[in-house]
C-alpha cells in the first residue's frame, strides 16, 4: 500500500512533467492569471457536485480542484515564489494556531466560542503582517 504521502508526492510529479518540455502544450502555457477561470469553473462544478448525492461525482471534482491548486503552486514555484511544500506547511501551521483548543490548553463551550476565537487569532495574524 503506497502512503498518502507518497500519492502526493507522486502526484506533484505528475504535475511536473505536464509543464516540462516534454510535457503538455496545454500545461506548460498555463499561468496565475490563465488559471483563474478554470479554477472558478471547477469551484462552481465541486460546488455542485456537494449539492448532490453522488460521493464519485464529489471525488471526481475534488480532484479537479486540486489538480488546478497543485498546477498553480507549480508554475509559483517556476517562477521562484513559493513551493507547494510552502504552501502545506502554511496551511498547516495556520490550522495550528487557529484551533488552539485542540493543539494547546484553550477551552471552548460554545460555537461562538469558537468563532470569536477564530476571528480574534485572525486578527492577530492580519496585526503582525501589518507590522
Amino acid at each position: 500500500m503506497t502512503s498518502n504521502k507518497n500519492i502526493f508526492l507522486l502526484f506533484c510529479k505528475t504535475i511536473s512533467s505536464l509543464r516540462a518540455k516534454n510535457g503538455c502544450p496545454w500545461d506548460q502555457k498555463q499561468t496565475v492569471k490563465s488559471l483563474k477561470k478554470y479554477i472558478q469553473e471547477e469551484c462552481d462544478e465541486l460546488l455542485e457536485a456537494m449539492d448532490g448525492d453522488d460521493p464519485a461525482h464529489l471525488c471526481e471534482e475534488i480532484g479537479d480542484v486540486l489538480f488546478l491548486l497543485v498546477l498553480l503552486s507549480e508554475i509559483s514555484s517556476e517562477s521562484g515564489h513559493f513551493t507547494i511544500d510552502e504552501v502545506i506547511t502554511g496551511i498547516k501551521d495556520k490550522m495550528i494556531r487557529r484551533h488552539p483548543h485542540v493543539f494547546g490548553d484553550a477551552d471552548v463551550g460554545s460555537d461562538e466560542e469558537l468563532r470569536e476565537q477564530w476571528e480574534k487569532i485572525k486578527s492577530q495574524e492580519k496585526a503582525q503582517k501589518t507590522n
